[in-house]
């Protein structure tokens, strides 16, 4: 089997052939034979379903392969283009049906010759069409097809075209000359109308109808994605078997664009549970929400501006804000560059708040991505180590461990563990080992940098 092929559409209509085809000859056998019209007529009509049948066959077999460079949405739609087809053979024969069964109507026409025979082949026909319809139904309805939902209506008109046969020979038994005629002319409206049912169906699909209530579940899953703020605008088209979705949504600004990327994900793999089979294209729209904070608004304008910025201090005085920032550039830039961006950030933060916002900011050299580094000889990293320790010694930092130095071009960069007590507050924590790390720089100048990671005491 070919790569995309669902074998389900496959087997379903391949059966449909050879059922089609046995039972047309058997019709049109006994029809020709008995001389009526109304079982030709039902013959034809299944050697319609014959060709539409292997119609289907054929383009199932390519409307599941995966879109290609030249069908960016798959091959689904010419399911949609055979099921025209085999909508306007319906009508063909069920014009020519309806031609004839008037000529016969107007000029007269002697009644079948009536036997066990055709109402055998007719029962037969029904129950043969009665499963088939349902097989096909129903496998339409699993994958979506709807050249298999095209042939399903087929075999539902087959069985209440048998229906009015039956009824027209036993209108032929009892006297009436003009039963078989009828019957052939209601297998043409029955035909017809079921045609017409199909119809619909097909040229909503070409059109690119929504299906019924396929937007309102697809942005529902949508937005119980936690992060989505609201669906903008959503937009739905089927091709096949396929969902294809457009939607606008609207995020947070301040998410990081890897947050936003795993919202996708979760919006596509939503979406694929509530239609089975979605293809989401997913457009983020960052919004500011009413509760966002003032760092957070800053650090959006920092971020919008392309800066890199820390630090950012913001104090309420009731009739203003003061907010100060470390703003990091490039180490070898002039001082008069670095200090017009730094002008532009005050001047956008400003723009956001207000002109009576105080912003201070403190520009720093931009650490290196991937600074070059040795560690430190042993002797140089018990040293540090000795003098952490006895700095801690008095306060409520304790157990300095895990010591390392690196030496860079920039200076020493010194890393080590401590614990405090479980019950003290991350302030109080903080102001302890910052203590300690302006203590060591004071002690030693060539340090540059110390990173400390406090700990709980080992249970």
């Amino acid at each position: 089997m070919e790569h995309g092929i669902h074998p389900t559409k496959s087997r379903v209509a391949a059966i449909s052939i050879f059922a089609s085809a046995g039972m047309a000859i058997a019709k049109f056998v006994v029809g020709i034979a008995i001389g009526s019209l109304a079982l030709i007529s039902e013959a034809l009509h299944s050697s319609v379903d014959v060709v539409a049948t292997i119609v289907t066959w054929l383009v199932v077999r390519f409307s599941d392969r995966p879109a290609d460079e030249e069908h960016h949405y798959g091959h689904g739609k010419l399911e949609s283009v055979s099921a025209l087809g085999i909508i306007a053979m319906l009508y063909v024969l069920a014009g020519g049906i309806l031609v004839e069964s008037f000529s016969r109507l107007r000029n007269g026409t002697p009644p079948p010759i009536l036997s066990a025979i055709p109402f055998i082949v007719l029962v037969l026909d029904i129950a043969v069409n009665l499963w088939r319809a349902r097989a096909l139904h129903r496998a339409a309805h699993e994958t979506k097809s709807q050249a298999l939902e095209a042939d399903a209506v087929h075999f539902a008109s087959d069985v209440l075209g048998s229906l009015a046969v039956m009824a027209g020979l036993a209108l032929s038994g009892f006297g009436f000359w003009w039963g078989d005629a009828v019957a052939a002319a209601t297998v043409a409206v029955v035909i017809a109308a079921l045609g017409m049912r199909l119809a619909r169906s097909t040229v909503e699909t070409l059109t690119d109808r929504a299906p019924e209530g396929v937007a309102a579940q697809a942005a529902a899953a949508i937005r119980a994605v936690p992060g989505v703020v609201s669906v903008e605008r959503l937009r739905v088209r089927m091709v096949g078997a396929t969902h294809f979705i457009d939607a606008i949504v609207q995020v947070p600004r301040t998410y990081p664009i890897d947050r936003v990327d795993e919202i996708k994900h979760k919006a596509q793999g939503a979406v694929s549970d509530a239609l089975d089979d979605a293809d989401l294209t997913f457009t983020a729209v960052p919004v500011a929400l009413n509760n966002e904070s003032v760092r957070e608004r800053i650090m959006v304008i920092a971020r919008n501006s392309g800066l890199a910025v820390h630090h950012v201090t913001v104090h309420d005085l009731g009739d203003k804000l003061t907010v100060s920032i470390d703003l990091e550039v490039d180490g070898e830039m002039a001082l008069t560059a670095a200090h017009d961006i730094a002008h532009a950030l005050e001047r956008n933060i400003r723009d956001e708040f207000g002109e009576n916002v105080e912003v201070d900011t403190h520009i720093e050299p931009l650490e290196p991505e991937l600074p070059l580094g040795t560690d430190a000889a042993p002797e140089r990293v018990e040293t540090i180590r000795a003098a952490l320790t006895q700095l801690a010694a008095t306060g409520a930092i304790q157990d300095i461990h895990n010591v390392r130095v690196r030496d860079t071009d920039a200076g020493e960069i010194v890393n080590f563990h401590c614990r405090a007590a479980p019950s003290m507050s991350v302030i109080k924590v903080h102001e302890g080992v910052d203590e300690i790390e302006r203590a060591l720089r004071r002690a030693f100048p060539t340090v540059k940098r110390v990173i400390s990671h406090a700990e709980p005491p080992k249970v």
